[in-house]
């Protein structure tokens, strides 16, 4: 096993296991086609992967198109949250219920083509897999839930996550957290593609869907032109545990994904970066709150879903207005009682000086929900 991740964490595709030609192509575009030798291996992997992916593609198209063109979203359920504040968790207790649907690792592994070749290929992309997260001790499976955004990565190559891959070309990337400062052609493919790989989803399950990617978070407005009627649910977590979260994650996963060396070579530029991030990720959530509907927003403290997710969840229900909890709170139960081994990372307090900038930098989320500084 250990060979296998050595050798995935090495050479695995990352991000674009299932690009398209065009796709991966647009993205060696808007990189200059800037690939760091030391990851020529993993571009040639997704290189030579993108051929089968546009064969299977354009068929899937021909046999689905029409009926995927036709196919009516429902309004979904957004969960927004930064990263690292228990949205992948409190993802997974909602997707217990199955009066809904969810992207599955999978489907956004291979969102071009997952309607021809999930059956048939799931149990390889699964062997391509850690079989638990890098950076936590979460479940890694093809049918686990996802976010996705990492769809987004390989259908358009527009995607924040993507600093992860590139991490020289920051700046670009992280416009697609905000939908600021992009062209009304960058502005037009996100949307058609997100569109798209939601009426796959649709036209798949015939459910509305639950989301999480914490993207989603600075990106309301976008969201609430597409969905009208949508829900959000809002978790946060105490700020210090977000940022160490972060960082070792960002130290964890990053390696599985990057096709550029990062360009941050010591604590003080990775310190620097998630920072801002979460400055740049808040600000927009609070200049866009306001725009949901009464009713379609709830929020939930982490620290409250860990002591007693069934409450939190059932509460999540009766302030959204979401289906009958009496249907799903047998299989919630069984599932929160599955979890009582799981071990949480444990992280060394901050230094003294980046508390104190990590507070007065992210000031606002202290404030809003409460947490000591």
């Amino acid at each position: 096993m250990r060979f296998r991740d050595a050798f995935l964490r090495r050479l695995g595709p990352g991000a674009f296991s299932g690009a398209t030609i065009g796709s991966w192509l647009k993205v060696l575009s808007d990189n200059r086609a800037s690939i760091d030798a030391a990851f020529w291996p993993r571009a040639a992997w997704i290189t030579l992967a993108a051929v089968p992916n546009t064969l299977v593609a354009i068929a899937e198209r021909c046999r689905y198109g029409r009926a995927i063109d036709r196919t009516e979203i429902e309004p979904p359920l957004f969960i927004l949250g930064t990263w690292r504040s228990g949205t992948t968790h409190l993802h997974n207790l909602l997707c217990v219920d199955d009066r809904f649907a969810y992207p599955n690792l999978y489907q956004v592994t291979c969102p071009s083509t997952f309607l021809l070749s999930e059956r048939g290929m799931s149990r390889l992309v699964d062997w391509c897999m850690p079989k638990r997260r890098p950076q936590d001790a979460v479940k890694f499976g093809v049918k686990e839930p996802q976010e996705e955004d990492f769809a987004m990565c390989s259908l358009s190559g527009q995607a924040s996550m993507l600093t992860m891959s590139f991490p020289r070309n920051v700046a670009f990337y992280e416009r697609f957290m905000t939908m600021e400062g992009l062209s009304p052609s960058e502005l037009a493919r996100w949307k058609a593609c997100y569109l798209f790989f939601l009426k796959k989803l649709t036209f798949k399950y015939r459910r509305p869907i639950v989301l999480k990617t914490p993207a989603n978070t600075a990106r309301i407005k976008t969201l609430l032109e597409l969905f009208p009627e949508a829900k959000f649910v809002h978790i946060h977590r105490h700020p210090y545990d977000v940022f160490r979260s972060a960082k070792h994650t960002l130290l964890k996963a990053g390696p599985w994904w990057q096709l550029q060396r990062p360009n941050y070579r010591d604590d003080e530029a990775i310190n620097r970066q998630l920072i801002e991030q979460g400055k740049i990720l808040y600000h927009s959530f609070f200049a866009q709150r306001s725009l949901i509907p009464a009713g379609r927003l709830h929020d939930v403290a982490f620290e409250d879903l860990e002591r007693d997710a069934v409450s939190q969840i059932r509460s999540t229900y009766d302030a959204l207005d979401l289906p009958d909890f009496g249907y799903v709170k047998e299989r919630l139960c069984a599932y929160v009682n599955s979890l009582s081994d799981y071990k949480k990372n444990i992280f060394p307090e901050l230094p003294d000086g980046l508390r104190h900038r990590v507070h007065h930098e992210w000031r606002r989320c202290f404030d809003e929900w409460g947490y000591v500084a």
